[in-house]
């Protein structure tokens, strides 16, 4: 695995690339922008996008999907996201895009459940269920490769937030001890916003767990 990450959207969100090597399949995760230069450099590198992952809903993480799945392959592109994020995905108050144009939502997105297992790009993915940041949140465990996409539940030395709409703070600490902190500590953490971590570096230097 390749990992290729791009600050897009109007607060500078963490996207990613996750990019198989060998046959160039990839899946972009957390699109809260999507810029011209990203649209180029997957055209120019070749890459084949095969499905988009959202760790959740707010603004910051959805609103550049639409403009991605139109350059590579419109509605047959995938979206996955929890099944509990789909009243905020089709809520532009909730999910906050309202205050930054006309609004935002997601309807056609294929909602997935705790511990299902995906099999995307070449890449097994476990869904972990989150929820803390939003009710919906999840994070993406990649087992093979030891990566984890954390969206805005566990950051570098930080938490997300929970004061947002469906945010609960206890919720969001017992989500990370109960169901992160018990991954290889070697696993790779890319965060929805500051700089990836490891698990084993986040059990001791983090001061909210």
């Amino acid at each position: 695995m390749k990992v290729e990450q791009f600050l897009v959207g109007s607060i500078g969100t963490n996207a990613y690339l996750m990019i198989q090597e060998e046959t160039k399949e990839c899946l972009a995760a957390d699109l809260g922008g999507c810029p011209d230069s990203l649209i180029d450099h997957i055209k120019e590198k070749g890459y084949l996008p095969k499905a988009i992952l959202l760790t959740h809903g707010h603004f910051d993480h959805i609103m550049g999907v639409e403009k991605f799945r139109n350059a590579f392959g419109g509605s047959e592109l995938p979206v996955y996201a929890y099944e509990k994020e789909e009243t905020m995905l089709k809520d532009p108050l909730l999910n906050m895009s309202s205050y930054y144009g006309e609004g935002c939502t997601l309807k056609q997105v294929t909602y997935v459940t705790d511990r299902q297992e995906l099999h995307l790009a070449g890449f097994t993915i476990q869904v972990i269920y989150t929820p803390g940041h939003t009710v919906g949140g999840c994070c993406y465990y990649f087992p093979e490769e030891q990566v984890l996409l954390s969206g805005d539940t566990l950051f570098c030395e930080s938490v997300g937030r929970s004061d947002f709409p469906t945010g609960n703070a206890g919720q969001l600490v017992r989500s990370i001890k109960d169901r992160l902190l018990d991954l290889p500590e070697e696993t790779k953490v890319y965060p929805g916003h500051m700089d990836e971590t490891t698990i084993g570096h986040e059990k001791e230097y983090n001061p909210f767990l």
